[in-house]
């Protein structure tokens, strides 16, 4: 389950002095009923968290089209958790569409995780735009995700079951299997959720601890010994003791970040009171790697599960998971870590 999946807060790119300086804005359109070319463009804009931390396709292609469909449910009256109910179907369809070698299916996969994943879009664009956001819908948006991918993986382990391995007479059976959980489990849930601990951490730099969802063990795990007893609190104490697990793993794999942040926060109080040129010095460290947060999060897999699907080598993709996916993965790690080791000394 990524943060990206559960919580984006809105805010919109200033056009000034400082490209990389962003405000949270209020956007009431929809619930006035206005929908107008500038009210589009406006709410557009509003969903960007940073131009730092965007990806281009998102920018240019998901969220609009998530918007539109925001903008056609609302008027339809549907609740964003059923969209997210209806991502998770049409992502398990994708995985069905991916079992098959012919063209025809493998489209039919292409097109329905595309759907979903427009969806995954619309409903937090929804949620936040109509003031509908509900723990129940986290819980939800990050379970989509998982179920996505569980059902892609198997798909790819039940097509390959039977297919020669590429220059052997051996098919790829529990070779397969082996592979894919290798990727899946230990390589994707790992990159995904640094990549995203990372943009989090950038934009709490960048605008604050408003303007970022930066989370950490401690809180989470103090919200779950609070919710211990009581009652009607299911879908809360499900989150909060999912997510403080996935928290506290960040966490252990960032441990100069841990003492930077520690070191910082001991000396000045809050992010707001650090000294700008400071702040300035980490941002100029961490956007290069922006880049690297964006190409492990969703749109470079699906694109590489696309074409490694429609040739008929879905294998091709669990390679690069595991090989060029860790490469990126372990030189965005060191880099940052010797950000914050360098700037430490700083202090």
């Amino acid at each position: 389950m990524t943060k990206e999946q559960h919580n984006n807060r809105p805010s919109v790119q200033q056009k000034g002095e400082d490209i990389h300086t962003a405000e949270r804005v209020n956007s009431p359109y929809l619930l006035e009923g206005k929908a107008n070319k500038t009210d589009f463009m406006s709410l557009l804009r509003a969903s960007f968290k940073s131009m730092d931390t965007e990806e281009w396709l998102d920018i240019y292609f998901t969220r609009p089209i998530g918007l539109a469909f925001a903008l056609f449910w609302h008027r339809l009256g549907v609740h964003p958790n059923s969209i997210t109910i209806l991502s998770i179907f049409l992502g398990i369809g994708a995985g069905v569409m991916f079992f098959f070698t012919d063209t025809l299916h493998n489209v039919l996969g292409i097109i329905l995780l595309m759907l979903a994943n427009f969806c995954d879009s619309t409903d937090g664009q929804l949620a936040r735009l109509t003031r509908q956001q509900s723990m129940k819908g986290r819980c939800l948006d990050g379970f989509a995700g998982d179920v996505w991918f569980f059902s892609i993986y198997l798909a790819i382990v039940l097509r390959l079951w039977c297919q020669f391995i590429p220059g052997t007479s051996m098919v790829w059976g529990p070779w397969g299997l082996a592979l894919a959980a290798l990727a899946g489990l230990l390589c994707h849930s790992s990159q995904s959720s640094l990549s995203d601990y990372y943009r989090q951490i950038h934009l709490y730099f960048l605008k604050g601890r408003e303007g970022s969802d930066l989370d950490s063990y401690e809180n989470e795990h103090a919200i779950v010994e609070r919710l211990k007893g009581k009652k009607g609190v299911f879908w809360d104490r499900a989150f909060h003791s999912n997510y403080q697990r996935y928290c506290r793993s960040q966490e252990r794999r960032t441990p100069a970040f841990q003492r930077f942040h520690k070191a910082l926060i001991e000396k000045y109080g809050n992010i707001d009171k650090v000294p700008q040129d400071l702040k300035d010095r980490f941002l100029a460290g961490s956007r290069p790697l922006m880049p690297f947060t964006n190409i492990m999060t969703f749109n470079s897999r699906a694109i590489l599960i696309y074409i490694t699907c429609l040739l008929n080598c879905p294998w091709v993709y669990l390679l690069i998971e595991v090989s060029l996916y860790s490469l990126l993965y372990i030189y965005m790690h060191k880099r940052h870590e010797d950000l914050c080791r360098h700037l430490m000394t700083k202090l």
